[in-house]
C-alpha cells in the first residue's frame, strides 16, 4: 500500500442562497487563512465554488466546519490525496454568478437543470447510439482529455456555449444530450438553459469528470488524455483501465500532456508543450510573443539579447527548411 499523503485538495459548489456576498468572502477568507488553508473560493447570492488544498487535519475541519452551516450542510466534496498545496494564496472573492454566462433570463439550478446521472449510468448512456455527448468546458480543457466521441464546441469561454449551441442546433437536435464538465457545476447552469431552449432530452454527468475518475465501478472508462484542473496540478488522471493521449503539442504536433501558458503577459495562452520546445521557442506562442520585450521567459532565464536571437534564427532555419 502506497504512503498516505498528507494533503488534500477539495473540489466543492452549492446553489444557496447567501445573502450577503461581500460579507461572507470577506469573513470566509478570514476563516481559510486561519485554518491555513489555500485555494480559489468564489461566492454570490446564488452560492459558493471552490476549491482548496491543506494538510488533511486542515482540510477536514473545513469539511465538517461548512457541514455545520445549514445551508451547505448536504454540499458534496470531492477529495484528492496531494503531496502540498495546490494553490500558492488564498482567495475568496464575491461575485455575480459563480459561472460566467450572462444570460437575460438567468437558469435557477435549483428550479430548472438536467437529469443527473450517475457515473455507471452516464457510462451507459453514452453507448447509446441516439446519444450525443457535448462538453461543457473550454476548448483547452478539452485539448487535454474529453469522453471518447464528444462533440468539442469551438469556444474559449463558457459563456460562449449558448451561442454555439444556437447555431449548431442541427447539430444536437431530436437527440438525447448528455452534457460533462470538470466537477459539475458548470452543467448545472447549462443543462438547464437546454431545457429552457426546447431540448426534451437533457442529462448531466452528477459529480463531474473528477467524480466518474473515481468510482470504483467505471474507473474512468471511455475517457481519452487527462482532466484539466485550475490549480498547480495543471491535470490530472481519470481512466484508470487504460490511458489514452489526445493532447497534441503545439509546436510539432507529437502526443504531449504537458501545458504551459504563453510567456507574453498579454496573450498568456494555454499551450500543450513539451519542456524541450518550451526552451526552443522561449514559451512564446508566435514570433511577436517570443520577441515582446515583456516575454517572461527571456527574463526568468536571464537571456541576453545575443542568445534570444542565436534562437530566433534556429527556429527561422528550421522553418525554412521545411518550405
Amino acid at each position: 500500500m502506497p504512503d498516505k499523503k498528507e494533503y488534500q485538495v477539495l473540489l466543492y459548489y452549492n446553489y444557496v442562497h447567501i445573502e450577503d456576498p461581500e460579507q461572507f468572502a470577506k469573513d470566509h477568507l478570514q476563516y481559510c487563512k486561519d485554518l491555513e488553508l489555500k485555494g480559489r473560493i468564489l461566492v454570490a447570492q446564488e452560492g459558493i465554488n471552490g476549491t482548496v488544498s491543506g494538510t488533511v487535519e486542515q482540510t477536514n475541519a473545513y469539511m465538517e466546519a461548512m457541514h455545520n452551516d445549514p445551508r451547505f450542510a448536504d454540499m458534496a466534496f470531492k477529495v484528492d490525496e496531494h503531496d502540498g498545496h495546490a494553490f500558492k494564496k488564498m482567495h475568496v472573492r464575491p461575485r455575480n454568478e459563480l459561472v460566467t454566462l450572462r444570460l437575460e433570463d438567468d437558469i435557477n439550478p435549483n428550479q430548472t437543470t438536467g437529469t443527473h446521472l450517475k457515473p455507471k449510468e452516464f457510462f451507459k448512456a453514452m453507448q447509446d447510439e441516439n446519444t450525443i455527448v457535448l462538453d461543457a468546458r473550454n476548448d483547452y480543457e478539452f485539448d487535454l482529455g474529453h469522453f471518447r466521441g464528444a462533440i468539442r464546441p469551438d469556444i474559449e469561454t463558457f459563456r460562449e456555449l449558448p451561442e454555439w449551441v444556437k447555431e449548431n442546433r442541427d447539430l444536437i437536435e431530436g437527440k438525447r444530450i448528455l452534457t460533462y464538465c470538470t466537477g459539475g457545476i458548470r452543467c448545472e447552469k447549462f443543462s438547464g438553459w437546454l431545457v429552457k431552449e426546447g431540448f426534451e432530452d437533457v442529462a448531466q454527468l452528477h459529480g463531474g469528470i473528477v467524480t466518474y475518475g473515481k468510482d470504483p465501478e467505471v474507473q474512468g472508462e471511455l475517457w481519452d488524455g487527462q482532466c484539466y484542473v485550475f490549480d498547480e496540478r495543471i491535470s490530472v488522471p481519470v481512466n484508470h483501465k487504460e490511458h489514452v493521449v489526445v493532447g497534441v503539442d503545439y509546436f510539432d504536433g507529437q502526443p504531449c500532456e504537458r501545458y504551459a501558458n504563453c510567456a507574453n503577459p498579454p496573450c498568456n495562452r494555454q499551450m500543450i508543450c513539451s519542456e524541450e520546445n518550451e526552451h526552443k521557442y522561449l514559451r512564446g506562442c508566435s514570433h511577436e510573443c517570443r520577441t515582446s520585450p515583456r516575454n517572461m521567459y527571456v527574463q526568468e532565464h536571464g537571456l541576453t539579447e545575443e542568445e534570444v536571437q542565436e534562437r530566433l534564427n534556429k527556429i527561422e532555419e528550421e522553418k525554412n527548411q521545411t518550405v
